[in-house]
This record gives C-alpha cells, structure tokens and sequence, in this order.
C-alpha cells in the first residue's frame, strides 16, 4: 500500500495490456487530460454501473478532450469479455500485479459485506495535459460518479 495521489505531482508512469494484449501507457495520452478510474473487478454490480456511466459519458467527456481509461487486476480475457458484453468504448488495462494500482494509491484495506479485505480501491485519478494530477478521489461510489466528475471537470 503506498501513499494516494494529491494534485499538483506528477502521475506515475505505467504500461499495461489492454483487453488485446496491446500495452497501452500513460505516455500515450502526452497533451491531453484523461481520467484514470481504477475498478474493483469486471462485471460486478457497482464496476459494470461505472463502466457503463463512463460509457454512456464518454462522447461529451472527449468532446471536451478528456480521455477515460480503467485498471482493475482482471486478466485480459476477463477485460475483453467485460467490454464486449457492455459495449464499452475506452480502454481497460490488466493490472495483474496492482503494481499500478499500487503506486497510485488505489490498492489497500476495504471493507466488503463486513469483511475486511486487502484489494483495488474504487478510485478516480484525473490527469492533466501535462501529466500532473488535477484531482484523485478513492473509494469513490460508483452510483452517479461520473455526473460527479462531469460538474468537477465544468462538462
């Protein structure tokens, strides 16, 4: 468990396959804001209505030059199945290690049906064009989120 992102640092590097195995990194989206979201597991409840919302988001979001990308630890069979069952139209990375999700302050205690559990915490890391963290929010909820996110970022 690491220390959670605060505006103005610089957000941490990272390389991860996407649902096809392609690496996709951070470096990619170099001069444009993007929203990194970091989901407990693919097709549960709350992470299906998040992905969904982002889904549902994501024309106004990259109207506004935003781009979204997810992470959870699913592997990429399991991200590929996931998007294609809900027609989902960003990016979701392989975080088989939560190295990443690690240094981004998105892994940790949580408490699950009353069970405490070390794992991904729900959490939004919005990045900007320079590379730098504008705002990071964890064990976010994953109802009305991203309309959340929508007002903070004046969409």
């Amino acid at each position: 468990m690491s220390a959670q992102l605060t505006a103005g640092v610089p957000a941490p590097a990272f390389s991860l396959p996407n649902a096809s195995g392609d690496q996709v990194s951070l470096a990619d989206y170099a001069g444009r804001q993007v929203v990194v979201y970091f989901y407990p597991k693919a097709a549960t409840p709350g992470c299906t209505t998040e992905a969904c919302d982002f889904r549902d988001n994501l024309a106004a979001l990259k109207g506004a030059g935003v781009e979204v990308v997810g992470i959870s630890t699913d592997p990429q069979p399991d991200l590929a199945k996931f998007a294609a069952d809900f027609g989902l139209n960003f990016p979701l990375l392989s975080d088989a290690d939560h190295a990443t999700a690690e240094e981004w302050g998105a892994w940790g205690e949580k408490k699950v049906n009353g069970t405490t559990l070390i794992g991904t915490l729900r959490s939004t890391v919005v990045v900007n064009a320079d590379g730098t963290v504008r705002s990071a929010e964890y064990n976010v909820n994953a109802e009305g989120h991203v309309a959340r996110l929508r007002g903070e970022l004046g969409l």
